[in-house]
């Protein structure tokens, strides 16, 4: 009895060491190379989006950098990795890229099987659809045996099929394998209707010669919430990935910007905001950073809002309201966990 009870314990210790000498392998390969690799979308305006000069902007590539800010002390030091949709996560899997930002819906199955691990949401989307104005149409009722326009390997694929079956109504799919042929071939007329996230359909009005031309009907038919991911096994990176998108709401959420952080850490005295800025408990140690990790974020990044205003808001192309994005105390669902 005492052989089997020493080997039990021999054994879980043996598992103890392999769990902790696995726990920081993307961590310490980040640290080495001095730059986190971020699986993006190839063009999606609004969340991941390249100009002519290759300069990378987007909700989905402030969070990228803030997740350099807080790792490497520098928001540039980012390497962005455009993958399409059937790439992503076997990109993830392989360890091509250290953390998948791709406007990506979180679900179960994706969840569950792909082996990725969701950090959180970023951006609460849904599914919707576009249409030419000169077609006529004013609802997702009217387009019995339309042709559909959708980009394969995503989540408005079976979406829509389940929405067009639940509802006795019949569709021919046109199936593309990039962001960039499925918005081409709507635009050129290849299709009448072009589905996928509303916030998609803002960015890809917007690539029209006369955007006017195109109308986003009112119905929403699924949940899409997107989020950044990574692959599954690696506690302490996930830990890391996870608390980088929650200090950018909060930061939000106490008034936090990238204007007022020098200032904000010499004065308040507020402990949940001095735990962010760096002034108070130091939260940097249970992460295996430094104590001005999420000082780093709001300075070098801003806060969440700020990402949100610059990128998809009003005053941009994609003219996107806060919605249920907006703050929790302003009517929003955006909620993150304290920072304590």
């Amino acid at each position: 009895m005492k052989k089997i009870l020493l080997s039990a314990v021999a054994a879980a210790a043996a598992l103890s060491f392999s769990q902790a000498a696995l726990a920081g392998a993307v961590l310490d390969k980040v640290k080495k190379d001095g730059v986190v690799v971020c699986g993006v979308n190839t063009a999606a305006p609004g969340f991941s989006n390249a100009d002519s000069q290759g300069k990378w902007t987007g909700l989905d590539v402030d969070y990228c950098r803030a997740l350099a800010a807080a790792v490497l002390g520098d928001a540039t030091k980012v390497k962005f990795v455009p993958l399409s949709s059937p790439q992503r996560f076997s990109a993830l899997q392989a360890g091509e890229i250290d953390v998948l930002a791709r406007n990506t819906t979180w679900n179960l199955t994706r969840d569950a099987s792909l082996g990725a691990v969701f950090v959180g949401t970023i951006y609460y989307d849904g599914q919707g659809f576009l249409v030419p104005k000169k077609l006529g149409v004013k609802s997702v009722n009217e387009l019995n045996g339309a042709t559909i326009c959708v980009q394969s390997g995503t989540s408005s694929e079976p979406s829509v099929a389940d929405y067009f079956k639940s509802h006795n109504m019949k569709y021919k799919a046109v199936v593309f394998d990039t962001t960039e042929a499925t918005q081409g071939a709507f635009l050129s007329g290849r299709c009448q209707v072009y589905t996928t996230d509303m916030s998609d359909l803002a960015g890809a009005r917007t690539k029209a010669a006369n955007p006017d031309d195109y109308i986003i009907l009112p119905e929403v038919i699924s949940k899409e919430p997107l989020g950044p991911s990574v692959r599954r096994g690696d506690n302490e990176w996930f830990q890391i990935c996870r608390w980088v998108l929650n200090a950018l709401i909060e930061a939000e959420e106490y008034g936090i910007t990238q204007e007022n952080v020098d200032q904000v850490k010499k004065t308040s005295t507020n402990p949940n905001v001095q735990r962010l800025v760096g002034s108070g408990e130091d939260m940097g140690k249970l992460l295996g950073l430094d104590k001005d990790w999420s000082y780093r974020i709001v300075k070098q990044v801003g806060n969440y809002g700020e990402s949100f205003e610059k990128n998809l808001g009003p005053k941009t192309p994609l003219a996107l309201p806060r919605g249920v994005n907006n703050q929790w105390t302003k009517g929003g669902i955006l909620y993150a966990p304290p920072v304590r």
